[in-house]
């Protein structure tokens, strides 16, 4: 489900349309999708002219990072590499480009959302058009089969161990759709989603003086309060109202709260 209240960038322009990943589950026909990679980064979209986060913000970039690319839009990923997810967002988030920060960023093309064919053909297209556009830092994320739920938990394992995030299945003969549906799953070792920091509840004990908890709000309307997971310099200086933060848990109780939900970071972009 998108989220129960109008989400905008801050300058007012609405969030592009993009495909949102739903989470994978046992059962589902992993032989009916394309596998990649997880990149833990930025999510940003090429709208032909600019580089926008998902929230609609457009990304103050070098000129020379896009010289060059086309008017056809790209979905994509800002990477910096696997373990380098503040990295990235410290690079990102600047509002005047830093070059030689900007050198080892990656965008990570992974669908075109105008293509009007399936994602089996959308795959020949992007890596057809990271080719053309011939840069290094214009990278085209690349995909395989997997056969059955056993070999995709092998390779989750391995990417694991290897250092990634966790991985993406994509249905082969799923358009490009922007909702959040089971055509784009993401399969982690861990759950975690996004929610909205709507309050800020106020610390005991060792915390007096300072954040005790979050309160929370998900897209699907749902509050709750998020107390773990953060480093005493966060309880000083706490999210602000209003900012979207990952968490991880367990599963969800019968009104849909989170179970065992800790902190994981600030998320400078609107949910996927």
């Amino acid at each position: 489900m998108l989220a129960a209240w109008p989400v905008r960038s801050a300058t007012g322009a609405p969030p592009p349309a993009l495909m949102l990943a739903g989470v994978y589950r046992p059962g589902i026909p992993v032989n009916a999708y394309w596998l990649s990679e997880k990149y833990d980064g930025l999510r940003a979209y090429w709208d032909g002219q600019r580089l926008r986060t998902r929230g609609g913000d457009a990304l103050a970039v070098p000129a020379w990072f896009t010289a060059g690319w086309p008017a056809e839009p790209m979905d994509g990923e800002l990477w910096a590499g696997r373990g380098r997810f503040e990295e990235a967002m410290s690079t990102v988030r600047q509002q005047t480009p830093n070059d030689e920060a900007w050198r080892r960023i990656r965008f990570m093309v992974f669908d075109l959302p105008a293509h009007p064919g399936p994602f089996t053909d959308r795959i020949a297209a992007y890596h057809g058009l990271v080719s053309r556009i011939d840069q290094p830092w214009v990278r085209a994320v690349p995909q395989e089969r997997v056969a059955s739920h056993a070999a995709l938990m092998a390779q989750l394992d391995r990417m694991v161990k290897e250092g990634g995030e966790g991985l993406m299945l994509h249905r082969g003969d799923a358009p490009y759709r922007a909702v959040r549906n089971d055509d784009l799953l993401k399969v982690k070792t861990h759950e975690d989603a996004e929610a909205r920091v709507v309050g800020h509840v106020p610390g005991l004990g060792r915390h007096a003086g300072r954040m005790g908890a979050l309160q929370v709000e998900t897209p699907e309307g749902v509050r709750f309060r998020l107390g773990t997971g953060f480093t005493d310099a966060q309880r000083e200086q706490p999210p602000a109202l209003g900012a979207w933060v990952t968490y991880r848990f367990r599963g969800v109780s019968a009104k849909g709260v989170p179970r065992f939900a800790s902190f994981l970071r600030v998320r400078p972009d609107a949910p996927r």
